[in-house]
């Protein structure tokens, strides 16, 4: 179970490589685990929109949670999506994800439907007191199409295992009033989701990031929480700019193949995306190429 105080740093949600039934592949997952902790990222969130968690049934989604809890080890904490559209899945994946070991859960709205607040705030509430794990909520409205308005995040920031936020929206305004409104609750953080706004976000007080582009350039996401904290904050804002044109690659391909095909032009083998998602093309490919060529990221 995830301490308070761990909670903050660098959070990659894991690409979760597959096979040709597209089936979670269990040797490139722990590839995909090892490169991160390798990039000294403070923990890992597995089944998040870059880990194509819509994509897996039950089966699949517990046997890639089984073997990241596994294979991290306990070395950080291990963040687990439970996101569905309706209450009683999310409840279920919940359980699933503390019986196997995890240290924390990541909530995202429910994508499709549109919730009331009253009903959002329900939902968020029920799969709380539904588990002993700590709960980060997940803002994607962009995917979802649902917001956590800033009254409901200071309202669910009242239960007592909801700890945080993660802000995966270009309303940077929104990130801002998240953590004014939840300012005085020292077990409530708030956490960057677009790779834009890292330095942003920890210049306001947020506690990090959970970061797709550190599935890819770790040391350098890193790099921009450690200089910050330091005190470096001239350095931090210099690796945040150099980790603009991976961000900016993520609309080369549909979302959310960017990153795998990252990966596999590293050589770490992480396989195809889950159709109807195709690779990107090979005009794209090349100009990727470019940008880990200019992060140093081919061997």
């Amino acid at each position: 179970m995830l301490k308070m105080e761990d909670l903050k740093g660098v959070i990659p949600p894991i690409v979760t490589p597959v096979d040709k039934n597209e089936n979670v592949d269990e040797a490139g997952l722990k590839r995909v685990i090892d490169h991160v902790l390798e990039g000294g990222v403070h923990g890992v969130f597995v089944l998040g929109s870059n880990g194509e968690f819509y994509a897996f049934d039950f089966e699949n989604q517990k046997r890639a949670v089984e073997i990241t809890v596994n294979h991290v080890n306990g070395r950080v904490p291990v963040y687990v999506g439970a996101s569905s559209i309706t209450t009683q899945e999310c409840i279920k994946l919940a359980k699933m994800a503390e019986v196997a070991g995890a240290d924390a859960l990541t909530v995202l709205t429910p994508m499709f439907i549109q919730p009331n607040e009253q009903e959002m705030y329900n939902h968020f509430a029920a799969i709380a007191n539904s588990t002993n794990l700590p709960v980060l909520l997940y803002n994607n409205p962009g995917k979802t199409t649902n917001n956590i308005s800033v009254s409901l995040v200071e309202k669910l920031s009242k239960i007592d295992n909801i700890v945080g936020i993660k802000n995966t929206s270009f309303d940077f305004v929104q990130t801002i009033q998240y953590i004014r409104v939840t300012k005085d609750n020292p077990t409530f953080k708030v956490f960057s989701g677009s790779d834009y706004f890292i330095y942003g976000t920890m210049a306001y007080g947020g506690a990090g990031c959970v970061a797709g582009t550190a599935n890819v350039a770790p040391k350098l996401v890193v790099d921009i929480y450690d200089k910050y904290l330091s005190g470096d904050h001239v350095g931090s804002m210099e690796s945040q700019n150099k980790l603009i044109p991976l961000r900016n690659s993520y609309d080369y391909g549909s979302f959310p193949v960017v990153m795998k095909d990252c990966l596999n032009l590293m050589g770490l083998e992480v396989g195809h995306p889950v159709k109807p998602i195709e690779h990107c093309s090979e005009e794209k490919l090349a100009e990727i190429k470019e940008i880990l060529n200019d992060l140093d990221l081919l061997k």
